[in-house]
């Protein structure tokens, strides 16, 4: 199905959605003509977003095609008010985009204890928050999806990620039981997890990598736009560049195959210049 035709009429919900490929798959959703409800721990760049999606399209301010929240997905109490308020808003909800995100980028003995509970807060518990939360939402439409942005570093983990790696690990375990779940209970809902390498956001400033070619520092734009359509058209897994699929094969080698691969590959160096979201 295109794009344009699965949202015409669907209500999303995208966390983290108040920058980055949040805000962008938010404009193109609202543009496909589906209402969204914007999610961030930030509220003014939440109804920044908000704005830019109603300007878009010209949106009536008494109905609006987007609307901010301020959440804290990391707190279960705030997910369930913030979930049943989206719910009262929109009247009902089609597709989950878990896509809230948070990476330290630093070596495992410089890791606080603040930094790796944060991670793991943002990167994986929020995902059982905010699904438990709109999941009987999800059980009523037959248009129905649950996304999980994860990343390439779900599949293969590197060096000066041991926090951020363990976290996508478990966002895309999450997600593949989920489905198994959903599909042995013969449920409707479908489930896609995205598996992208570095994309230019401000999350990974400084990031670099040794064959651009074959592992590119994704565009954010793009990056919005495959999730997206990967949605509409019911896709279960996206993993970009498709290069990054290989490093999964790679990753299920013996270590002493298996790292001098990566060190062919430069990714271990990846992260030695970041700077990350200032």
């Amino acid at each position: 199905m295109k794009a344009n035709q699965y949202y015409a009429g669907a209500c999303v919900v995208i966390t983290g959605a108040g920058s980055g490929i949040g805000r962008l798959m938010a404009l193109r959703i609202v543009e496909e003509g589906g209402r969204v409800a914007i999610w961030d721990i930030n509220g003014e760049a939440a109804r920044t977003t908000a704005d830019m999606a109603n300007a878009q399209v010209g949106a009536d301010p008494a109905d609006p095609k987007a609307i901010a929240f301020t959440v804290d997905v990391t707190d279960n109490a705030a997910v369930q008010q913030a979930a049943a308020d989206t719910i009262d808003a929109l009247g009902r909800v089609n597709v989950l985009i878990n896509n809230a995100g948070v990476v330290s980028g630093a070596p495992f003995e410089d890791l606080t204890e603040q930094q790796i509970r944060r991670t793991f807060a943002v990167n994986v518990l929020s995902l059982f928050w905010t699904t438990k939360a709109f999941m009987p939402a999800l059980k009523k439409q037959q248009r129905a999806a649950i996304v999980t942005v994860a990343s390439a570093a779900g599949i293969v983990a590197v060096a000066r990620q041991t926090d951020y790696a363990a976290s996508k690990f478990a966002a895309v375990g999450f997600t593949s039981s989920l489905r198994s779940e959903l599909k042995k209970a013969g449920s409707h809902i479908r489930t896609l997890t995205v598996c992208p390498y570095y994309i230019d956001t401000g999350m990974f400033e400084g990031v670099t990598t040794k064959f651009p070619l074959l592992l590119p520092i994704l565009k954010e734009q793009a990056v919005a736009d495959r999730i997206v359509e990967a949605v509409a058209k019911g896709r279960e897994r996206l993993i970009m560049p498709p290069f990054a699929a290989v490093a999964g094969f790679v990753a299920a080698l013996p270590p002493k195959i298996a790292d001098p691969i990566y060190g062919i590959f430069g990714l271990n160096e990846g992260m030695d210049h970041f700077t990350g979201r200032k």
